[in-house]
């Protein structure tokens, strides 16, 4: 959520800004609801200290037996007008929350306007690999190889579903496992949160009210939770584990990642080339995720990425590493970059980390805060997220760059100690 006193004293610059995500907004309405608010309180809080003056009379003035019913009359008058204005005030407030809760984040001064096709690539890791046979696409690979069942996949949860079997499955846990040992040698704490979420989490993420219907909702019996869903990624229950804390200063950065499947209703729209893992409405994902102070936020965003990098490159794949433009952005952050990995079926390269800063944005929906040593107010912190790594584009990338001309795949070296090999072959050969 982005800071009220900003839009009230800078409102073309912060329009502006937002114009880099070719998001238009005029202020006009909120700013005439902003300074109706101020005036409302200080009214109230004028006639509330007319009440609390008199009301400390009145108990000396029926003593000296004098009449207070004047008094009595006039302090009910009071107190009437200022319920009215309570009612007003929260009426207002409601306006303006749930305008500043549509807006989406300010890009960063180094973000460059419009949408993916100005997207940066800033480096890339690794040459493509060339092939002296003819290819097979990692559908074709994964399925000689009886990695991954499609076919069953589909009859147990529908279209965008699969199931890992065999070596299939042991690459899928052993790519998780090499994440998390590698997480834990950093530094990080591990986590597993719940899959299921309250509306609450996905509100501080910055996913609602404008994206409630892009998630799997949870029917609940619960009377006063708006919702429950699955959650999209471990980020959303992440962003809340210090949802409405204060934390210490000497505590910050706190550093987290957690193991999740991930649930998505939309998973954008299937291309032909897109089949296979490439877009699903399940797929296995670790998370990180930084809490921090304001000023080691840059500094905390390009640790997520060097740690997302250093994971592909730890696999021996060939990718690159692309600052997004500010459309491109979600709506909650404000800079990300994503590594992307080389699918040579596709010819084109597809995200399997996207590590960005939030800046103060979620910490506000989230009310989460701060306190400097020796300082009377609290500081919003600021969150960053990446992930390390998601899978499903993963074991595609693997299979297709690391294929033979015998239709065997090498494993990398990282992962046998998991698998147990290192060559996966086609379970008709012999």
């Amino acid at each position: 959520m982005l800071d009220i006193q900003k839009i009230r004293n800078n409102p073309e610059e912060v329009k502006n800004a937002l114009k880099k995500r070719l998001y238009d907004v005029d202020f006009t309405e909120l700013l005439s609801w902003d300074k109706e608010r101020r005036s409302i309180i200080a009214e109230s809080e004028e006639l509330k200290a007319k009440r609390n003056k008199i009301s400390a009379e009145i108990p000396a003035l029926k003593k000296q037996g004098k009449d207070i019913s004047e008094l009595l009359a006039d302090m009910k008058n009071v107190s009437d007008t200022i319920k009215k204005m309570d009612d007003q005030l929260r009426e207002i407030e409601g306006k303006i929350n749930d305008f500043l809760a549509g807006l989406p984040n300010i890009p960063a001064d180094d973000v460059v306007a419009g949408g993916k096709e100005n997207n940066q690539v800033i480096r890339v890791y690794g040459e493509k690999p060339e092939f002296s046979f003819e290819t097979k696409n990692h559908v074709d690979l994964v399925t000689d190889l009886g990695l991954v069942d499609y076919e069953r996949g589909a009859k147990i949860g529908g279209s965008g579903f699969w199931v890992y079997t065999n070596d299939g499955a042991l690459l899928e846990w052993a790519l998780l496992n090499y994440f998390i040992e590698e997480h834990i040698k950093d530094g990080y704490e591990f986590l597993l949160p719940p899959h299921i979420l309250t509306y609450g989490c996905g509100f501080a993420a910055g996913q609602f009210p404008k994206f409630t219907d892009d998630v799997f909702k949870v029917e609940t019996s619960e009377v006063n939770d708006k919702m429950q869903f699955l959650l999209p990624t471990a980020e959303t229950a992440l962003i809340n584990y210090h949802r409405d804390e204060i934390l210490k200063e000497e505590d910050l950065p706190k550093k987290y990642f957690a193991y999740t499947p991930c649930y998505r209703k939309e998973a954008g729209s299937y291309r032909a080339e897109e089949r296979g893992m490439i877009r699903g409405h399940q797929f296995n994902k670790v998370e990180m995720f930084q809490f921090t102070l304001p000023e080691h936020s840059e500094e905390a965003l390009e640790e997520l990425i060097g740690k997302a990098e250093k994971l592909v490159q730890g696999l021996g794949l060939h990718h690159r590493v692309s600052k997004l433009a500010a459309q491109d952005c979600s709506a909650s952050m404000g800079k990300t970059y994503d590594i992307e990995v080389w699918i040579p079926s596709m010819n084109d390269y597809k995200e399997v980390s996207s590590c960005s800063n939030a800046y103060d944005y979620q910490a506000r929906r989230g009310n989460i805060r701060f306190k400097r040593k020796n300082a009377k107010k609290t500081e919003f912190v600021h969150t960053l997220n990446g992930s390390g790594l998601a899978t499903s584009r993963l074991l595609p990338a693997i299979v297709e760059q690391n294929q033979q001309e015998d239709g065997s795949v090498i494993v990398p070296e990282v992962l046998r100690k998991w698998i147990g090999k290192d060559v996966l072959k086609p379970v008709n050969s012999k």
